[in-house]
């Protein structure tokens, strides 16, 4: 009878040893079979995070390019503008240059009938275009004679020294000129079409340029007093013989 209980003990301890084994195994092959499964499903994550990383950096580029490009068609765009303005600008300046022309036209044309009423040189410092007060008193007592001067134009020609590039000189010499012209125009109502200046630069000397008092000479505006009256009334009288 004891061994009897002795057999069923072992039996039944020798099961529950199988069926834990059994149940090991079973697990062991689980964790086998899944292990894989998520190690690719892992390696799947990082590819599809790699991925998305990826789209990211090029929609970024996509962008960054898209800008760059815009950016150069604005400022294409720009140049396009400031060529067109600037063709506008040179257009208007050559027709304003032909008007110019075409009213000297008309004084030059009749200037072997004009005698010389009136002289006057007013001379500037080193590069400046600013009337002086010994300047304006200069002008003042030439503008008497012009006061009662009839059929007159007044010829006003700026010039400069020899230093410096010829095209500054020409501006620095026109911008003397314009200084006279301002003046007498402005305080004694002389009006614009009377006056016919330009400026030569250093194109023509009255003094050598070698010495600081001729330099200082140069430095100057011409203005002469022009009319045809006296020539008008001598050809009136011969008609009249």
């Amino acid at each position: 009878m004891m061994m009897q209980r002795m057999n069923l003990l072992n039996t039944s301890v020798l099961a529950v040893a199988i069926a834990a084994l059994s149940g090991c195994a079973t697990k062991n092959y689980v964790r086998n079979q899944t292990a894989p499964l998520i190690e690719h499903t892992n390696q799947l994550n990082d590819k599809a995070a790699e991925n998305n990383r990826a789209i990211h950096d090029t929609d970024d580029r996509a962008t960054a390019g898209i800008t760059k490009a815009q950016g150069a068609a604005d400022a294409a765009t720009q140049n396009a503008q400031g060529a067109q303005k600037a063709a506008g600008d040179a257009e208007m300046t050559a027709n304003n240059a032909v008007h110019r022309a075409d009213s000297l036209a008309s004084v030059v044309a009749g200037l072997d009938n004009y005698q010389a009423i009136g002289n006057l040189a007013v001379t500037f410092g080193f590069d400046k275009a600013v009337l002086t007060p010994d300047d304006k008193a200069q002008l003042d007592n030439f503008a008497t004679t012009i006061a009662s001067a009839k059929s007159y134009i007044v010829e006003v020609t700026g010039g400069t020294d020899s230093v410096g590039n010829a095209d500054y000189n020409y501006a620095l010499s026109q911008r003397r000129a314009d200084a006279v012209v301002q003046y007498l125009a402005a305080k004694y109502a002389i009006p614009a079409h009377r006056f016919y200046l330009i400026g030569i630069g250093k194109d023509k000397e009255v003094a050598d340029n070698k010495t600081k008092e001729g330099r200082a000479k140069n430095r100057r505006v011409e203005i002469r007093l022009l009319s045809n009256q006296g020539k008008t009334d001598t050809a009136s009288a011969a008609g009249g013989r």
